[in-house]
């Protein structure tokens, strides 16, 4: 790790913002042609720059969003609950054609389904002032969708000396792309989950995954979901088994995780420390529906 003035331990989480319709109790997924109905619906906000953010923040982390935010009533109920969290939203920027960005989810057991809305541009009119802010000591780029659409995301970072995260996040029209890499090049930790990174090196095993991987970033946290973590650091490969929790939803455990991890890897705790860090967060997360829904209840 770089040394840092005392003052800037502050984390930007950068991606989209959306709100997420997450349906739950349901005796199956929908298919073409007919209609099923869900027992439980709940509404929150949603994207892993935000899950990632809100977590950190309970971590005891300073952390401000990079992101861009509608001016429609469903982006205004969204923006009420993350500055409900204490994230520091002075980096987000409000716009007409921001919103609204909406994800439904559909839960049946440990399987989810996905159908998203974007909206206009992911870069934010207030990225260069973000990075440059004096508290900032780290960028986590929430998805590779956000690297992207902003190409000089990492550069504009290491610019300022901050280090960098990046989750993948599963993307069908991206995870595949062969420039992946590539346009990753800079980032310090890279944090993908099991199917993510079998896609991007073709390895279905985790530790030969993290094997590849090492020799793209310094630092490779793998998510392995019920199985656990991987952690490829320095030379050294390491699992930490997950903790037994009562799952209602699995969405954002994964961000969660990034959440756990990189205060710890901030904290410079060893590799152990980080991935039950990591763990904890992520199962923390689980036990609600919703990404961020459980810690206002903690």
């Amino acid at each position: 790790m770089m040394e840092t003035p005392a003052q800037r331990t502050a984390v930007l989480s950068i991606g989209r913002i959306y709100s997420d319709l997450i349906f739950t109790g349901l005796s199956g997924l929908p298919v073409l042609g007919r209609e099923i109905f869900a027992n439980g619906l709940t509404i929150s906000a949603g994207g892993g720059a935000y899950i990632t953010a809100a977590h950190l923040q309970h971590l005891g982390r300073e952390t401000a969003l990079v992101a861009r935010l509608g001016v429609d009533p469903l982006s205004a109920q969204t923006g009420a609950e993350i500055k409900a969290t204490g994230v520091n939203l002075r980096f987000v920027e409000c716009s007409v054609e921001a919103g609204p960005q909406l994800t439904a989810v559909t839960v049946l057991g440990d399987e989810r389904a996905f159908l998203t809305k974007r909206a206009g541009s992911a870069r934010p009119s207030t990225l260069e002032a973000a990075v440059a802010w004096s508290h900032a000591r780290h960028l986590h780029i929430a998805e590779y969708a956000t690297l992207h659409e902003i190409p000089d995301l990492i550069a504009l970072a290491k610019e300022q000396g901050l280090t960098v995260s990046l989750d993948p996040s599963w993307d069908a029209d991206l995870i595949y792309d062969e420039n992946l890499l590539a346009t990753c090049r800079g980032v310090d930790l890279f944090l993908p989950n099991r199917e993510e990174a079998e896609a991007i090196t073709g390895l279905s095993d985790p530790q030969e995954a993290l094997a590849q991987l090492t020799q793209h970033f310094p630092h490779v946290a793998l998510k392995d979901g019920a199985r656990g973590a991987w952690l490829a650091t320095e030379g050294e490969m390491l699992h930490v088994p997950a903790q037994p929790v009562n799952v209602v939803d699995t969405t954002g455990a994964g961000d969660a995780f990034n959440a756990g991890f990189i205060d710890a890897w901030l904290s410079a705790a060893d590799a152990g420390a980080c991935l039950a860090a990591g763990i904890t967060a992520g199962s923390l997360s689980v036990q609600a529906a919703g990404g961020a829904s459980v810690l206002c209840f903690s």
